[in-house]
């Protein structure tokens, strides 16, 4: 048997340069197995996967798979989220939320942009923030105070961009 170790690679990169001496380190993921029960808070410096049913809270710096047969009762917090299985629970994916056609989500949902393929299922509010998702609290309902106060010059609030937007044709 031999021994086989990591290496660098001659592929060039995406843009086309190579990136000579760097090593290759192999890709962690925390998963939560299908016949795994967990319950708590669930912090994942990196990529993850639940498989199996958990309940409470979980925080993913990198992208957080939820397997098809899995059953989480619980607040997403992710870059990017994968739902195949059952989610019951407020989710937040700063990226993406892709729902896959055999994927439920019951909760509402702040995203940085939404995939939902045919037969996924979603129950709720999701808010949509192509400028990225706003860090902390809910959004202010200044917001709708802003876009009625007549003399507005800020247009930071995309309602404002699109009202400005139309009014400009109506």
């Amino acid at each position: 048997m031999t021994d086989v170790g990591l290496g660098s690679i001659g592929a060039p990169a995406v843009n086309g340069d190579r990136d000579h001496g760097e090593r290759l380190e192999p890709v962690v993921s925390t998963v939560l197995a299908r016949e795994d029960s967990l319950s708590g808070r669930l912090q994942i410096r990196g990529s993850g996967s639940v498989l199996g049913t958990f309940t409470g809270r979980i925080e993913c710096d990198g992208d957080l798979v939820i397997g098809p047969e899995a059953h989480v009762e619980a607040d997403i917090h992710a870059s990017r989220i994968s739902i195949a299985g059952f989610v019951r629970g407020n989710v937040t994916a700063v990226s993406r939320l892709k729902i896959a056609s055999s994927g439920r989500l019951e909760g509402d949902a702040k995203v940085g942009a939404l995939v939902v393929h045919e037969g996924g299922v979603h129950h709720g509010v999701i808010r949509v923030h192509p400028e990225g998702v706003p860090q902390g609290g809910e959004e202010a309902s200044s917001g709708l105070a802003a876009v009625a106060a007549p003399g507005l010059k800020s247009l930071s609030n995309p309602v404002l961009r699109v009202r400005k937007f139309w009014g400009e044709f109506f």
